[in-house]
């Protein structure tokens, strides 16, 4: 039975040609020993599997090869490159600095140096890990590293730079490996399958790269635990099921459910989801996931930054064609949320179906939201309108004239009325120009045209908003409050009323307090309106009214002494509680 090798060992580089996505490093190194510019300490660092260890040792076998080639690569087939591809060259040492940190194993290190090489020109000597090694070991290995004997030559590599000494950094030749690209981890494999006969579907060997994350040896030994686990073949369904990844294609139905507001599609996804072994999280950040690809495919200049198998890349930006941005972006931060939270939550699935209930309502909230916010650019695009106040007398020989006409009549006097305890009621005349006159009038024939469709069902007389009705309303409406001991009712007797049509009025509050209180009986309110005037389509509007700034003053702040008599006012026994306790306060 024949000795099995892993694919890491077995196809690890033997030459600075075969090293994959690290040419920026090979080309230097190779330029390095063609010229005969060697130094003296080289540092390697990088992520784990990106090949720091392998190069290492290809330097040391090509600045010792009998016959090197006009590129500077090593030949392969002279006594000090078979010794070195053997492991049995006395000219390469390699030390685990993981597990020989002390300052005892650099002693013996630094004493080995002394000896120069028997056979070759250079002793080598590669020291993985070499973050591990403590202070007084780092402190130690200095002045060897500094000024070794010209044979001598020292490869340091790590994954952690920064946790070296810059004492020991600046003393070496820093080479900055970097991730390997997933084509050129794709190209590899399909190299490697090739020679051992290996049918695979590219689809599988990109979901391997993507799973590796830049890390060579990672891809090479998850591809040989697919290999063994579908027998000696690699498909894309079997890559899925082995890696425990959720296809794109839950993803897509799961999205479609969503913007359709299919609630009992979305949760079947996810019971399918959830019988298949998967975790919350896993789906929570796959499908977060999914999201921000879909909104780099928004521009399909960005496309290229997708991670995803081929075959979805198109599905991908056909996608975001259909997709709202908004929707898009709303749904990546109720799954960033719903991702902090998870780790807390006592009931896991029910905290993913509650994430997929306001998602499939995410859209209507959605549009509700624009739809408010697209009115409040309406209204301020506004110009205020100006009013002037009247005597009362005026108020009760006035008469609304035209009220089933026009909505919009071509003049109307500005009336107020202000009692000595109650609202003011004011009546705009609106100034538009011939441009604004033409779109009111369109929006009027529409408000009519409703008015018009409403009369033609229901019998009985719909009445327009009469000033001297609407002020006996209000006030009906503020002595009920009054009645009930209501709070709100103060509020209601400091308010302006303002008509701005005979359809809508508006509320003036002084602040966001009264403002508040008002906004509390707006329901009730509307009712007792709609009934009054027999027409459903009277509506008002809630503002703050703007203060002069001639009447504007800051409220003083209570100092800690007036605060503590107020708490005393309202609480006596906390005044008997200190004088018992004999307590001092620190005004």
């Amino acid at each position: 039975m024949n000795k099995f090798i892993v694919s890491a060992r077995k196809y690890r580089p033997q030459l600075f040609s075969t090293v994959v996505g690290q040419s920026h490093i090979t080309t230097t190194l190779k330029n390095a020993i063609r010229n005969k510019q060697l130094a003296h300490a080289f540092l390697f660092c990088g992520p784990r599997g990106v090949g720091k260890t392998t190069c290492a040792r290809i330097l040391a076998k090509a600045i010792n090869c009998e016959n090197p080639a006009p590129d500077g690569e090593a030949c392969n087939s002279c006594h000090s490159c078979i010794s070195f591809n053997e492991g049995s060259s006395l000219n390469i040492h390699e030390l685990d600095a993981a597990s020989n940190n002390s300052v005892d194993d650099i002693r013996s290190l630094v004493d080995q140096v002394r000896f120069a090489p028997q056979p070759g020109k250079y002793k080598v000597y590669i020291i993985d890990e070499v973050h591990m090694l403590s202070s007084s070991a780092f402190n130690a290995f200095l002045k060897t590293l500094e000024e070794p004997p010209p044979y001598a030559i020292f490869i340091l590599a790590t994954t952690e730079k920064y946790k070296i000494l810059p004492t020991i950094l600046s003393r070496c030749q820093v080479f900055d490996f970097k991730r390997i690209t997933n084509q050129d981890i794709i190209d590899h494999l399909q190299e490697i399958c090739e020679k051992e006969n290996i049918p695979a579907e590219k689809s599988s060997l990109e979901i391997i790269a993507q799973k590796s994350e830049g890390c060579m040896r990672d891809a090479l030994s998850i591809m040989d635990k697919m290999v063994s686990f579908s027998d000696g073949k690699l498909t894309y369904l079997d890559t899925l099921e082995h890696l425990n990844i959720l296809d794109d294609g839950y993803y897509f139905k799961l999205l479609a459910a969503i913007r359709e507001q299919k609630l009992s599609d979305a949760l079947l996804i996810f019971d399918e989801i959830n019988r298949k072994g998967f975790e919350g999280d896993l789906l929570l950040n796959g499908f977060a996931e999914f999201i921000r690809n879909l909104l780099i495919c928004k521009d399909e200049k960005a496309a290229v930054l997708l991670d995803v198998v081929d075959n979805f890349k198109q599905k991908y930006i056909e996608e975001a064609k259909i997709v709202e941005g908004p929707f898009l972006i709303s749904v990546l931060n109720l799954l960033s949320e719903s991702e902090i939270h998870y780790k807390a939550a006592r009931n896991k699935r029910l905290h993913i179906e509650l994430a997929i209930i306001k998602l499939a309502y995410l859209n209507q909230a959605l549009h509700l939201s624009l739809g408010i916010a697209d009115n409040k650019k309406g209204t301020e695009a506004v110009r205020p309108v100006a009013y002037r106040v009247v005597s009362p007398l005026e108020i009760k020989n006035y008469k609304v004239a035209n009220t089933s006409s026009n909505l919009l009549p071509d003049k109307k006097i500005p009336i107020a009325q202000k009692n000595e305890e109650g609202p003011k009621l004011i009546i705009e005349e609106p100034k538009t120009t011939t441009t604004e006159l033409t779109s009111l009038g369109a929006l009027s024939k529409i408000r009519q045209e409703l008015v018009n469709r409403k009369i033609s069902k229901e019998t009985g007389e719909l009445l327009s908003l009469d000033p001297v009705l609407l002020m006996e309303a209000w006030n009906q409406f503020t002595a009920e409050l009054k009645k009930n001991k209501n709070s709100a009712a103060q509020s209601f007797e400091g308010a302006e009323l303002r008509i701005l049509d005979d359809l809508r009025f508006e509320i003036l509050t002084n602040n966001n307090l009264e403002h508040r209180f008002v906004e509390q009986e707006k329901r009730k309110l509307s009712d007792l309106l709609q009934e009054k005037f027999n027409n459903k389509n009277i509506y008002f509007s809630i503002t703050i009214r703007e203060q002069d700034s001639n009447h504007l003053h800051l409220e003083k702040t209570p100092s800690k002494r007036d605060q503590f008599l107020q708490i005393v006012e309202m609480y006596p026994l906390v005044k008997e509680l200190k004088d018992k306790l004999r307590l001092e306060l620190d005004y």
